[in-house]
């Protein structure tokens, strides 16, 4: 059998071939190993699960919250216009008992306000005496009205929180 000649001009071509070959191996199994680390790293930032790439998953959730700015949109004017249907309801309201004459007692005579958020409305008052009640209506007008009793006045001032 015979030996190696590592004088052999082949030999020295064939070993420095062979040691190219292998350092060759360990960069693509390094290589290899860190693409799989990246892909990994990557995979995450690039499907959402169902295979979708990240810019996808960002159009589709833009669109998402532009059709979602569109409704809050639409719900904000529904919401002025149910404010402003709302400041005309009679919505302030107050009633004031009290005793029209010195001589009768239990406040069995009132005045109510009815008003909406800009103090018009009306104002319903009832006397009650020894053989009869009266009631009268009176409209108010920016919560004024001509001829109010102390107690209408008290009525509507409160109806609008100013009393």
């Amino acid at each position: 059998m015979r030996g190696i000649d590592v004088t052999d001009p082949m030999t020295l071509v064939a070993a420095g071939s062979a040691a190219v070959a292998i350092a060759c191996a360990a960069l693509a199994v390094s290589a290899r190993r860190t693409l799989a680390a990246v892909r990994r790293s990557t995979d995450i930032l690039t499907a959402d699960g169902s295979g979708h790439s990240l810019a996808e998953v960002v159009a589709a959730r833009t669109r998402d919250l532009e059709g979602l700015a569109g409704q809050v949109d639409s719900l904000a004017a529904r919401l002025d216009a149910t404010r402003l249907e709302l400041s005309a309801a009679l919505r302030h309201v107050s009633v004031v008992r009290y005793d029209a004459f010195g001589d009768m007692g239990g406040r069995m005579s009132f005045s109510t306000a009815l008003l909406d958020d800009n103090a018009d409305g009306l104002l319903i008052t009832s006397i009650h005496g020894r053989s009869e009640t009266r009631t009268y209506m009176k409209p108010v007008v920016r919560g004024g009205c001509d001829q109010l009793s102390p107690e209408e006045q008290q009525a509507i001032n409160q109806a609008m929180g100013r009393a």
